[in-house]
């Protein structure tokens, strides 16, 4: 864990901690003492490299763009690939937007079950990856059956703002094998990529499915039919469902190989919309843009 102001929250048999002087991350989020988050055991190791961990927001695009080049809003912007705020794949193609550990975020109130925190998105080094100015606001909260995470976008008075942010929740069950997590997923559109993880623009359906992870892999993103989406784990007792409540129309199911981890992925926006425009919300100056999910845990 990362010394520092984090923030504690505890709500009956569960307890997160949140860091809003690095990007707002959920750094842990336990049930009965039991660490539900994955990738969390050096979260130092993790803000150095830029990589993502826990809880991480991933603003101001989820997931990778295909080139240095997107236009959106009616700007066109060249990303510079050197820069420290923006970290690539391993293929050279920008990913998940400026790393969290890069975003200070200051608290606007706190208490043992709610933290809200506010980003002003002005600094002219974010600016220069993402030349929209606006404000982000993020409400934590936490009851005896689940983490609820809010987040609002208010474009400011000069223009209006692409929105393309996600979530990236890192979620394990302990004391059963990863082959014996059950994956429970609703009916959606599987968005068809190429070689790079890039949509080519074509869906085909994907019916709900529950069953045994086994030994499957997944790195796809969904289209969801309506708002109240959810997807799950369970095993060990426990099932950590990931309910999209409100604004996610997308939605990203990472189950790498090898690793006791699966990552159910709130989108706003599907990969690549900032260059293909699909999917893309564009809000005019002023306006705002809200978007919730929850982790609910079950035993």
């Amino acid at each position: 864990m990362i010394p520092g102001d984090g923030a504690r929250l505890t709500a009956g048999d569960l307890e997160a901690v949140f860091l809003p002087r690095l990007g707002m991350v959920g750094a842990s989020l336990s049930h009965r003492g039991v660490e539900l988050l994955r990738r969390v055991d050096d979260l130092e190791r993790a803000a150095t490299r830029g990589s993502t961990a826990g809880i991480p927001l991933l603003h101001p695009w989820a997931n990778r763009l295909e080139g240095q080049v997107y236009r959106a809003a009616g700007k066109e912007v060249v990303i510079d690939m050197s820069s420290p705020l923006v970290h690539a794949d391993e293929r050279g193609l920008p990913i998940h937007g400026v790393p969290w550990s890069r975003l200070p975020w200051e608290v606007v109130s706190a208490d043992a079950g709610r933290v809200v925190a506010r980003l002003e998105w002005r600094r002219p080094e974010w600016l220069a990856v993402f030349p929209f100015p606006h404000s982000l606001e993020m409400s934590v909260s936490l009851s005896p059956e689940a983490l609820t995470i809010e987040t609002r976008l208010t474009a400011g008075s000069e223009s209006s703002v692409p929105v393309s942010f996600g979530f990236h929740p890192y979620l394990g069950l302990a004391g059963i094998p990863r082959s014996e997590w059950r994956l429970e997923l609703p009916a959606m559109r599987r968005l068809l990529s190429d070689p790079r993880h890039i949509p080519t623009g074509e869906d085909a359906p994907f019916p709900a499915e529950e069953a045994p992870l086994g030994g499957r892999t997944f790195d796809d993103g969904f289209a969801l039919d309506a708002d109240g989406a959810v997807l799950a784990i369970a095993g060990g007792g426990r099932r950590l469902a990931v309910e999209l409540v409100e604004g996610y129309g997308y939605a990203q199911v990472y189950v790498p190989s090898g690793q006791d981890l699966v990552a159910l992925e709130p989108m706003t926006a599907p990969t690549n919309a900032f260059v293909s425009g699909r999917g893309l919300t564009v809000i005019a100056a002023g306006e705002s843009f809200q978007a919730s999910f929850r982790i609910r845990i079950d035993s």
